[in-house]
């Protein structure tokens, strides 16, 4: 069977570096149903947001659709890049020869808050897969996964879009 699909969601983190213990991928897995996986991103995303004290964002199966697509392309072509001209926030994350959960996903972008000093507004390394997570004015998320060739590709897209250059995430 070709790649496999699951609506899930997320911004850009290459796998090796968040840290998190990943499992082998084996295609005979067996995978947890769309609404599953989409029910653990929304989860994850409203967890790292409550322990900023905002809002919880709800869950898009129209940014879900457009999540799939994208991670869809990106596995196909072997690329890991954004969107080019999307309206939307993006984060991704891709893993090679591992399976990652949703929980590891957002949990990889979520540890880019130690980089981030609130008080100051700045980054020091990578911060802003974390910040588009805890954007206070995004509303919505709808994240995808595409597995193919022991390769996972995961998209998550957020609306309205987070980072604005001198603008505080919450």
């Amino acid at each position: 069977m070709g790649s496999m699909r699951h609506a899930v969601g997320l911004l850009i983190l290459l796998a090796g570096t968040c840290g998190a213990q990943w499992q082998h991928f084996d295609a005979r897995q067996t995978r947890a149903a769309p609404a599953s996986l989409s029910r653990e991103m929304l989860a994850a995303h409203n967890a790292a947001r409550a322990r900023v004290k905002i809002a919880p964002l709800a869950w898009s199966g129209r940014l879900a659709a457009i999540a799939q697509n994208w991670a869809d392309t990106l596995l196909a072509r072997k690329e890991f890049v954004h969107r080019p001209n999307s309206s939307y926030g993006e984060n991704l994350f891709a893993v090679t020869g591992a399976a990652a959960s949703p929980g590891q996903v957002v949990e990889g972008w979520a540890s880019e808050a130690r980089n981030y000093d609130y008080k100051s507004n700045q980054c020091s390394g990578v911060c802003g897969h974390y910040t588009q997570v805890v954007w206070g004015d995004t509303k919505e998320v709808g994240c995808a996964v595409a597995r193919g060739g022991g390769r996972e590709v995961w998209v998550c897209e957020y609306d309205p879009a987070g980072n604005w250059e001198g603008k505080r995430p919450y």
